[in-house]
C-alpha cells in the first residue's frame, strides 16, 4: 500500500498556522498526509501569539524558507506545498528550489520582477510601511484594518469574526523585503521561475483581493514565461484575500484539489 502523499499548508502574515484546519481535515479526508507547521517563532496557538507578538519578529523570507525546508527534508516523500500570501511566496520558492513535487501559491505575495503595486496594496500594507522601524518587530492589525485587507468581499459581521478568531501579530521584514526586491539583484523574494525541471504550479488569484489584487497574480505568472514546467492560473473574481479562511474556502479548497488531481501527484524522494 502506497503512503498517503505528504501536503504542508503555509500561512501568510497574520494568520496563525491552525486557520488551515478545515483544509487539513479535508485533504486527509481525500487521502493525504496534511500538516500546518507555522513559521519560525510562531506559538502554537492564536492566544500565545497575541500574548507574545516579539517571538515573530525579525525572521524574513529566507529564514522561513529554511525553516520549511528543514521540516520537508524530514518526510517521507517530497511534499506537496500549499501557502497563501507570503506563504503562496514561500511555496515558489520551494518548488523553485526542487523541495516540492508540486505547489498552489493562493494570493501569493508580490515576488521579485513583478512591478505592479496597486494602491490598495499598499493601504493593506500601510500599518507596516508607516514606520520603518517595523522592519525588526511585529505589526499587529486593528479591526478595521484587518477588514480591509482581508475581509473587504465578505459581510463585515464574517470578517469580525474571522478576525477575533484567527488574527495574530506577524514579522513586517519580509514585506520591506519584498518592497524592495526589484532594486536588490540578490533579495529574498527572488524565485526560480526559470526551473523548467520543476514540479507544476498553480496560482490563485482573488478578484476582489486588496492585499494581492489580482493584476499583482497575472503578473506573477508572466514571471515563469521562460519555463517549461507546467504553470497555471485559476481565478475567483468576487473573493478577496480571506479566500482561504471565510466560509467560501471549500470552493476554493475542491478547486485545488481537482487541479492537484490532474498535476499534483509528485514522486518519492
Amino acid at each position: 500500500m502506497t503512503a498517503p502523499l505528504p501536503v504542508v499548508f503555509i500561512h501568510g502574515l497574520w494568520l496563525h498556522g491552525s486557520s488551515w484546519q478545515p483544509w487539513i481535515d479535508l485533504f486527509r479526508d481525500e487521502g493525504f498526509a496534511p500538516s500546518a507547521p507555522g513559521w519560525p517563532g510562531d506559538p502554537d496557538t492564536v492566544e500565545e501569539a497575541r500574548q507574545n507578538p516579539r517571538s515573530v519578529a525579525g525572521h524574513g523570507i529566507d529564514d522561513v524558507v529554511e525553516h520549511y525546508a528543514r521540516l520537508i527534508a524530514e518526510l517521507p516523500a517530497r511534499p506537496l506545498v500549499i501557502g497563501h500570501s507570503f506563504g503562496g511566496m514561500i511555496a515558489q520558492k520551494l518548488l523553485g528550489q526542487d523541495r516540492a513535487a508540486a505547489a498552489v501559491a493562493i494570493d501569493a505575495a508580490q515576488i521579485k520582477g513583478v512591478l505592479p503595486l496597486p494602491l490598495s496594496a499598499l493601504r493593506a500594507t500601510l500599518p507596516v510601511f508607516k514606520n520603518p522601524a517595523n522592519r525588526n518587530r511585529s505589526v499587529s492589525l486593528t479591526e478595521e484594518q484587518f477588514r480591509f485587507a482581508f475581509g473587504n468581499a465578505i459581510p463585515a459581521r464574517e470578517s469580525a469574526a474571522l478576525y477575533e478568531r484567527w488574527a495574530v501579530p506577524a514579522p513586517g521584514k519580509p514585506l520591506f523585503e519584498a518592497a524592495s526586491a526589484n532594486f536588490n539583484p540578490r533579495s529574498a523574494a527572488k524565485v526560480a521561475t526559470e526551473n523548467s525541471g520543476r514540479g507544476p504550479l498553480l496560482l490563485v488569484s482573488g478578484g476582489k483581493d486588496h492585499t494581492v489584487p489580482e493584476t499583482v497574480t497575472r503578473a506573477t505568472l508572466k514571471q515563469y514565461r521562460h519555463s517549461d514546467a507546467v504553470t497555471d492560473l485559476l481565478g475567483f473574481p468576487d473573493r478577496g484575500h480571506s479566500l482561504t479562511i471565510d466560509s467560501g474556502w471549500h470552493e476554493v479548497a475542491a478547486a485545488v484539489l481537482d487541479w492537484l488531481r490532474k498535476h499534483g501527484t509528485g514522486d518519492a524522494r
